[in-house]
């Protein structure tokens, strides 16, 4: 039996968005699928952080559209994209260092009316460091485990899909690791993932599928263990550092 194509749970077509001047991503087109990590990789400058902000309503675009689960979603305002399935997690500034993790969780359930403390439970189990560390204040926290409590905040209003940008950012190679163990336990509930990194190498052997932005466009795409084994992308859009 074929196992059923996955849902489209984002989907933007010709996006185009800057900061007033000219464009920093033009006619970017992509598509996010419930259960799968979809990666956007490529060289410093090319315009990935841009374009999750354009996709969670922090940033205008200028051209194109963006839908969530079916809806078009185009420069709506993130408070209310929240509502329609998207959570987002910004590279920084994305915990509130001076509340405890569970006030961090209870914030992040701010339009949730019931079943708060049911799902702090539930994501409990899905980050078992953040579970031993309900009353530590956000800022006593690792590089790591912020991270995590960062991505769990945004779960905790049951997105269909999630923006991540950059969440390895400054950890160790271990603790990346760490990490992307739970970004792929966050998938396999159900949850469409879409992340922004700079270690494009590691990126890709855990993503499904790639999409390399370069200059602000889409280059390429395809299956990610392709695009991480083809030597002719590695050699002119992955490098050989990471």
């Amino acid at each position: 039996m074929n196992e059923q194509p996955a849902e489209v749970v984002l989907r933007a077509e010709g996006v185009t968005a800057g900061y007033g001047g000219a464009p920093i991503i033009e006619d970017v087109s992509l598509a996010v699928h419930a259960k799968k990590i979809t990666a956007i990789v490529g060289p410093n400058g090319a315009g990935k952080s841009t374009l999750l902000k354009a996709l969670s309503g922090v940033l205008k675009a200028s051209g194109g559209e963006v839908y969530v689960q079916g809806k078009k979603t185009t420069n709506l305002a993130p408070e209310k994209l929240v509502r329609r399935g998207l959570g987002y997690v910004p590279q920084v500034s994305n915990v509130f260092p001076d509340l405890t993790v569970r006030e961090n969780l209870e914030m992040g359930a701010y339009t949730r009316r019931r079943g708060i403390g049911a799902r702090i439970e539930e994501l409990g189990e899905l980050f078992p460091d953040l579970r031993a560390a309900m009353r530590r204040r956000a800022g006593m926290l690792s590089g790591g485990q912020r991270s995590m409590l960062a991505m769990a905040r945004a779960l905790m209003l049951e997105p269909a899909v999630m923006l991540l940008d950059e969440p390895s950012a400054g950890l160790s190679p271990l603790l990346q690791g760490a990490l992307w163990e739970q970004i792929e336990k966050i998938a396999a509930t159900g949850v469409g993932i879409c992340v922004v990194e700079q270690n494009t190498r590691r990126t890709l052997r855990h993503a499904h599928w790639g999409y390399i932005l370069v200059l602000g466009r889409n280059r390429l795409d395809g299956p990610a263990q392709e695009l991480l084994h083809d030597e002719n992308v590695v050699e002119l859009y992955v490098g050989r550092m990471n």
